[in-house]
């Protein structure tokens, strides 16, 4: 590695850490300020300090960067990219001139899903408040929720929600193995549409002769990881066609029918991204496109679950 190149990873990173300070910073100060002053309901309040608690580690490393430890002072998802860092700076690699450092996927997914977590929570409350600014035609939207296809609908949409975010979840054990790397093909992995390694690490053979339990292939076994994914995406846009087609015989709210048609058109485009990135072999530009499209397609997915809230009163 050429110091050039160093110095592009390093001020990458430094980039990110710097930005999630701002972000900790961004929200923590005003956000005391305004339950001081009491701005915000008790409701709004509580959910305010849960995130602010999950976010708040970003405050600890931004007054201590160079002596960052994970203690009962420091918040969640500061912690989880302390820990997702070290992963990656074991002694091994160090001392092997040949070793291509890697973070855990594990602690990649546990950061990237908490990162997740947060933003959902904040997005869902921003809607919420929102809507509760608009007092206009409310009791019209009263009696559309009330209908029961429509309340089929809502837990159907809540179920595709909870499946888009497991998609993205296998997404980042993917991104955490470079599991893309491998099988640069669609539909099929290698002969078939199931790889041929998918069970390699728990099956016995000369290469393999102390087998892993079963569940290590899906978690760990870059071949399992990607038909993971792979199988989750397809069931993930399949739901999202399903709920698309159950919407047209539903009496929606205008805007759970804008945001299920903003759903379907968001699957669409990330499924396009994700075969795409895989077919070029994971270029950055478009693995980075593909990461933004699955928060979008949450966020979408989020935007449904809450126009289909009931209205308190």
């Amino acid at each position: 590695m050429t110091l050039s190149e160093f110095k592009s990873i390093f001020y990458m990173e430094w980039g990110h850490r710097m930005w999630g300070r701002f972000i900790g910073l961004a929200f923590i100060i005003p956000g005391a300020y305004f339950a001081y002053r009491g701005y915000m309901s008790k409701a709004i309040r509580n959910r305010s300090l849960l995130v602010g608690s999950l976010i708040g580690g970003q405050v600890n490393w931004l007054v201590f960067p160079f002596d960052f430890r994970p203690n009962t002072e420091q918040q969640f998802q500061g912690v989880l990219g302390w820990f997702m860092v070290k992963s990656g700076l074991s002694d091994e690699l160090m001392e092997n001139p040949h070793a291509v450092p890697r973070v855990s996927h594990y602690w990649l997914a546990a950061h990237l899903g908490s990162a997740f977590v947060i933003y959902s929570i904040m997005f869902m409350t921003g809607l919420q408040i929102l809507r509760a600014n608009k007092a206009k035609g409310l009791e019209n939207l009263r009696a559309l929720l009330k209908d029961t296809s429509v309340k089929s609908f809502s837990r159907y949409s809540k179920a595709t929600a909870s499946l888009v975010f497991l998609t993205a979840m296998s997404g980042a054990l993917v991104a955490g193995l470079d599991a893309g790397l491998i099988y640069n093909e669609f539909p099929k992995m290698g002969e078939g549409l199931v790889p041929s390694d998918m069970w390699a690490l728990s099956t016995p053979s000369d290469r393999n002769p102390n087998p892993l339990p079963w569940y290590k292939d899906l978690l760990e076994n870059p071949a399992a990881v990607q038909f993971d994914h792979r199988v989750l995406a397809m069931t993930t846009v399949t739901a999202i066609g399903a709920l698309w087609a159950y919407s047209r015989r539903v009496n929606l709210p205008r805007n759970a029918r804008i945001a299920t048609n903003a759903l379907l058109g968001v699957a669409a485009l990330q499924v396009t991204l994700g075969i795409t990135t895989l077919l070029y072999l994971v270029p950055i530009p478009l693995a980075a496109a593909h990461q933004s499209g699955s928060l979008t397609l949450l966020s979408v997915a989020l935007w449904l679950v809450h126009t289909l809230r009931h209205v308190p009163k």
